[in-house]
């Protein structure tokens, strides 16, 4: 095992299971803030806004970390979207409060007849009208950005729909594909790396979903560890042509 300069982590299945406690993560985690090693968060998650992911970890967790642990994909894009701006600032959004607030912070502003970008992310009140605005300024030549492809989300009721199945009815609309920013991609993973200011080679992603989480470690060319806490089984693993760097069942195994 190498000394790696920094961790990205994810969340659900890694730091917790839904709603239950997952105790190696809480001291996991305290570990790597006894040995001062910075670490992200990095989350799918483009509805909150880092406090709240701090909080929910708080209180319902008994893990204490900063708003400045936490890397969601609203902020990714706006990060992405402020290196391709050139001036140009005006963006349509389909999104909870969480993306549009990162967007603002940005010095975007909203525009829905001829935006420069559109940016679709999860939104639970979707409607009609919001879809037909995105599809015709796509169609003027707005850029399209997808915050992530998550097909589904897990919660009490099942598996519901996710921001993925947002973008998806806008690609038909549009016949376009969007650029995607969060995990798997690697763009999520490179603007996270900047934000600790540090090199590929220097850190490790710790997950529990091999298509998202390992994946976007691969994709960026960082090692990877897996943890079977969560959704990926070792079977699953195993029929892989590319493995995580190193695999675990807790993250109590891992020496830091």
């Amino acid at each position: 095992m190498r000394n790696y300069k920094g961790y990205l982590i994810d969340l659900d299945g890694t730091m917790y299971r839904g709603k239950e406690k997952i105790p190696a993560a809480k001291r996991f985690i305290e570990k790597l803030q006894d040995k001062k090693i910075p670490f992200l968060f990095v989350t799918n998650n483009s509805t909150q806004e880092p406090q709240a992911v701090v909080d929910n970890l708080a209180n319902n967790f008994d893990i204490h970390v900063t708003r400045e642990n936490v890397y969601t994909t609203a902020l990714a894009t706006a990060d992405y979207l402020a290196g391709l701006a050139k001036g140009k600032k005006s963006v349509y959004t389909i999104g909870e409060f969480g993306l549009k607030k990162a967007l603002t912070d940005k010095g975007f502003y909203f525009e829905e007849k001829n935006p420069a970008y559109v940016v679709v992310g999860l939104d639970y009140d979707v409607t009609y009208h919001k879809f037909e605005l995105a599809t015709l300024a796509i169609k003027r030549g707005a850029k399209f950005i997808g915050t992530n492809a998550d097909t589904n989300l897990p919660n009490e009721r099942g598996l519901v729909p996710g921001a993925g199945s947002i973008i998806a009815l806008v690609e038909c609309a549009t016949q376009q594909k969007a650029t995607y920013v969060g995990k798997p991609e690697a763009i999520i993973m490179e603007k996270a790396l900047a934000k600790l200011n540090l090199q590929k080679d220097e850190v490790i992603m710790v997950g529990d979903n091999y298509m998202t989480d390992i994946s976007a470690g691969i994709n960026l060319g960082t090692d990877t560890l897996i943890v079977y806490t969560g959704v990926s089984t070792p079977k699953q693993v195993s029929q892989k042509d590319i493995k995580p760097t190193y695999e675990v069942n807790s993250l109590d195994e891992w020496s830091l």
